[in-house]
C-alpha cells in the first residue's frame, strides 16, 4: 500500500471507532472498550504519522504551515482523550466530550485528507513515500502493540489492529 492509503486506512478506523463511540448508550463496558481501541489508534496514529509524515513535511519552507496545524490539531485531540480517560464514563458529560473529540477527529481527517496530504504528495518524491510507507506502516503497528499492552482489555491482531481481548 501507497503511504496515502496506509493513513486513510487507520483514519477509516478512526471515524468508525468514532460513530460506534457516541452511539453507545447504557452500556459503560462496551463504551470504555471502544474508547480504549480509539485511543490505542489516535495514539499509534499520531506517533507514526509526526515522525514518518510530518517531520519530512515540516522540513520544508512549503510544508511548514500545514505541519504546524496538523500537530497542533493531534495536541488537541490528545487533551480530548486525556480528559475523557479519568472521567467516569456513564455519564451523558462524558458522552458530550465524547462527541466533541469525534467532530475533532473528523474535522482533522478530513482537513488532513483534503490539504495536507496534497501538500505532502506535492513535497515528497515517490521514492521517499514508499520508503516512508514501510517506515510508518511498521511503527504504527509497534505503537499499537506497545499501547495495547498497557491494558489487559485490547490486543492487536496478527493484522496489526486493535481489536478486544480474547
Amino acid at each position: 500500500m501507497t503511504l496515502f492509503e496506509l493513513l486513510h486506512q487507520s483514519h477509516d478506523i478512526q471515524r468508525s471507532l468514532c460513530r460506534r463511540l457516541t452511539a453507545t448508550r447504557g452500556n459503560v463496558a462496551q463504551r470504555e472498550l471502544l474508547f480504549l481501541q480509539l485511543k490505542i489508534e489516535l495514539e499509534a496514529h499520531a506517533a507514526a504519522e509526526e515522525r514518518f509524515v510530518y517531520c519530512p513535511i515540516l522540513l520544508t519552507d512549503a510544508g511548514l504551515s500545514v505541519s504546524r496545524h496538523a500537530l497542533a490539531e493531534h495536541h488537541d485531540i490528545e487533551e480530548y482523550c486525556e480528559d475523557l480517560s479519568i472521567r467516569d464514563k456513564a455519564g451523558d458529560e462524558w458522552l458530550a466530550t465524547a462527541k466533541k473529540l469525534s467532530e475533532k477527529v473528523r474535522h482533522h481527517l478530513k482537513e488532513e485528507e483534503k490539504k495536507f496530504f496534497k501538500v505532502a504528495g506535492r513535497i515528497l518524491s515517490d521514492k521517499q513515500k514508499a520508503l516512508l510507507a514501510r517506515r510508518y506502516d511498521k511503527d504504527v503497528v509497534r505503537m499499537r502493540r506497545k499501547l495495547a499492552a498497557d491494558y489487559q482489555k485490547v490486543d492487536v491482531s496478527t493484522a496489526g489492529h486493535v481489536q478486544p481481548a480474547r
